[in-house]
């Protein structure tokens, strides 16, 4: 028997706009009500903060300064991640449903996704013009157009919206235009309003009517565009319904709010405008399990402007009233203030202050604003350590759980979680079947048809999860685990399936298999492999392996020990997965270098196996746990007077893999798969690349070995079929008579 935590709660957090980032670091410091298991979906993992996102696009900032990085957050706060993008939410049977995910089901629910400008009633808007939101969009947009500006002398940008943010836009982005193109930077705003900045004092108003005079920024004021156009690249004709129009290379769309249209099918409390209504609780109206905040939500009895200042101060109530939510206490009224310090970015180390009636331009207050953003993003860039959170996360009530079989999930569970993954995949039933008993009829054991001729393959694999999103984590480790298969070159049949889930109730489990079997349907669902059967456990944290079954002809067996001089070494993937995910256990890993690695082992090595066999593979391993230069330390006979030559320059890299090593970070694998150093005639540990000999890694690529020269057609087919990191790595050549690994081409 042992003690451990249960999980009896869900609770949703749906986008990650600045609301919700202050209440992940607050659950960080202060915890939430035991047995509450946290998650957070997300379709953006560096979240773009909007105080500092002008001053970015001037070039003041860099990414990593203007952006909050949702992945150290979530870690810090114990909440798992989810990267998908949400296009639904059914509050009756209170799951959502996502783009690329299953529905997951939710106890608890708070939204904050943010607003988008609204453009699809003007003619062209949507083919021709750029919107301020998604940011991420107008970011590349942005970028991309600066690059075609390359040795031009002049450039012409619009910006319909003359608020606040077209405001800022159109004043940062004249400053970087005239650093990339000088003088001939035109910048055109378009208004439908007879004063720049609507809603802020009629003294702002004329201070930012004189600037924009003065930097000879055209303002076409009380214009409503109708249209754009285009008969030409970089040319957008701007269409308003006075007659003017003028022509420019790009056109940023800056207008009012507008919300995503899939809410008002949700049955949600949402106004006419779209937007969601909300209690000063932060509460929907219709259901009370459900929150809201930011620009998504409109509080009902305190409606305010859609402003980044709001979403903040919004962020201390919501985290107080989730707590007593989950708690079953009385929940508290939020009521923002009327008046707000707003401070507006000119651009040129400027800025204007303004609350209520008054308003002053100082570069004290430019200042004043690098040192109030820089202390809000500092929250979310330096963590503290365990011991300085002020309340530490309230273990439940021990409950007694039982080892042994008294350890099994539970018979509901597993038929619930397992019928209704299995309907998300109805194509299975057209495959060839060789299973006689199995998950259709389940019994002691599965049985399964050999087909005459064929020799049985059979490889096991099981680890702990090593992201938090069991959908995702699944599809990792079939990969991982059918890997030995592809390298052999037999054809996956059957798997069993291992698994270990956390404790919780059945409900929780249940929704936690299901995401685990939809993920494992996934990634089988390629090579037609079958599911027969597994075992399934509950355990401190969740882990998943597979006992894979394949079929292969007697002659056909690909095996790692076949080299001789004249073969060339092929690999298909990036190293770098076990020192990402080293530093991302200490908060220290992007999310983007995270959203890479997943990227990478997500992908299957069934077509990289195809690709080899076309073009003569000779021998085959996969790359995991020994890292390379172990699995290749395996490929080498011992009898045989053979030595690899490495160039160590090629090989591919996954990106933030070097910062990570420089950082000091490793796997903890990592010295062990270091004692085959010893067999390295001239090692370069100097070099960014010698670590990553030794890095283990999940779900890594094949390592084959082909003809030398049909190394360049191999690679075309391998970059045609998906593998576009694929590289030559070295050569097998005679060996001398001492140590079989020898690497060249170190970088100066």
């Amino acid at each position: 028997m042992q003690e451990t935590t249960s999980i009896h709660t869900d609770l949703f957090f749906v986008g990650g706009g600045h609301t919700h980032a202050i209440v992940l670091r607050k659950i960080g410091m202060e915890g939430l009500p035991p047995g509450v298991r946290l998650t957070l979906i997300t379709n953006l993992v560096d979240t773009p903060y909007s105080g500092m996102l002008p001053c970015h696009i001037s070039g003041l900032y860099d990414f990593d300064q203007s952006h909050i990085d949702l992945r150290p957050l979530t870690r810090f706060a114990n909440c798992r991640l989810i990267m998908d993008e949400v296009v639904n939410i059914d509050p009756q049977q209170q799951r959502i449903h996502c783009r690329h995910h299953p529905p997951m089901a939710y106890d608890a629910l708070s939204i904050d996704i943010g607003s988008t400008p609204g453009t699809v009633a003007v003619p062209g808007a949507k083919e021709y013009g750029i919107p301020a939101k998604p940011v991420p969009r107008l970011l590349r947009a942005w970028h991309d157009y600066l690059e075609t500006l390359a040795g031009a002398s002049a450039a012409t940008i619009g910006i319909v919206g003359g608020g606040v943010g077209g405001v800022e836009l159109a004043l940062n982005m004249q400053v970087r235009l005239q650093q990339v193109v000088g003088p001939g930077a035109n910048i055109h705003v378009f208004h439908r309003g007879g004063r720049l900045a609507t809603g802020r004092s009629r003294a702002t108003q004329r201070q930012l009517a004189k600037i924009f005079r003065d930097r000879h920024i055209h303002t076409h004021l009380s214009e409503s565009v109708c249209g754009l156009a285009s008969n030409a690249p970089d040319a957008v004709q701007v269409h308003c319904e006075s007659g003017l129009s003028v022509t420019c290379d790009r056109v940023f769309w800056v207008t009012n709010a507008s919300a995503a249209p899939w809410l008002s099918h949700t049955g949600l409390s949402v106004g006419e405008d779209g937007f969601l209504q909300v209690q000063d609780t932060l509460q929907t109206l219709s259901h009370p399990n459900v929150f809201a905040v930011g620009d998504v939500a409109t509080m009902v009895n305190h409606p305010r402007p859609k402003a980044g200042v709001f979403a903040v101060r919004q962020g201390p109530p919501l985290y107080e009233n989730l707590y007593r939510y989950l708690a079953g206490d009385r929940l508290k009224p939020f009521k923002p203030q009327r008046q707000f310090l707003n401070i507006i970015d000119l651009g040129d180390g400027n800025a204007i202050a303004s609350r209520g009636r008054w308003s002053a331009q100082s570069v004290w207050f430019r200042r004043w604003k690098h040192w109030i953003d820089g202390n809000f993003m500092a929250l979310f860039h330096q963590f503290p350590a365990m011991e300085q959170r002020s309340k530490p996360i309230a273990p439940d009530k021990p409950t007694a759980q039982c080892a042994g079989c008294g350890a099994k999930v539970g018979q509901s569970v597993l038929s619930q979680a397992l019928a209704r993954a299995r309907s998300d995949f109805p194509e299975i039933q057209q495959w060839a079947n060789p299973v006689k008993i199995g998950l259709n009829s389940p019994d002691d054991a599965a049985v399964v048809a050999i087909p005459a001729g064929k020799l049985a393959v059979q490889t096991v694999d099981q680890f702990p999860a090593l992201l938090d999103d069991p959908y995702i984590f699944a599809q990792i480790c079939v990969n991982h685990c059918l890997s030995d298969l592809f390298a052999m070159g037999a054809t996956p049949q059957t798997v069993l399936a291992l698994a270990t889930l956390p404790y919780g109730t059945d409900a929780v489990q249940a929704e936690t298999l299901y995401q685990l079997m939809a993920g494992t349907y996934q990634a089988l669902s390629p090579s037609k492999t079958w599911l027969v059967g597994g075992h399934t456990t509950e355990g401190p944290q969740l882990s998943l392996g597979f006992a894979c079954n394949g079929w292969i002809d007697p002659d056909q067996i690909l095996t790692k020990q076949n080299l001789r001089p004249g073969l060339s070494l092929v690999l298909t993937k990036p190293l770098g997965t076990g020192v990402l995910f080293a530093a991302d256990m200490q908060l220290a890993a992007k999310g983007r270098w995270i959203d890479a690695a997943v990227t990478s082992m997500v992908q299957s090595n069934q077509q990289a196996m195809d690709c080899f066999r076309a073009h003569g593979v000779v021998a085959c391993t996969d790359i995991t746990g020994f890292g390379l230069l172990g699995h290749l330390y395996e490929m080498l006979p011992r009898s045989a007077n053979l030595a690899v030559e490495l160039s160590i320059d090629a090989l591919p890299v996954l990106p933030g893999a070097h910062r990570c090593l420089a950082a000091g970070y490793r796997s903890s694998l990592h010295d062990r798969n270091c004692q085959v150093a010893c067999q390295v005639s001239n090692p370069q540990p100097q070099h960014p690349n010698y670590p990553l000999l030794f890095d283990p890694q999940t779900s890594g690529g094949l390592l084959a070995a082909i003809p030398t020269g049909r190394v360049p057609d191999c690679l075309t087919a391998l970059n045609q079929s998906g593998y576009v990191h694929s590289a030559a790595i070295g050569e097998v050549v005679p060996g001398t008579g001492q140590t079989p690994f020898a690497i060249r081409g170190l970088a100066s």
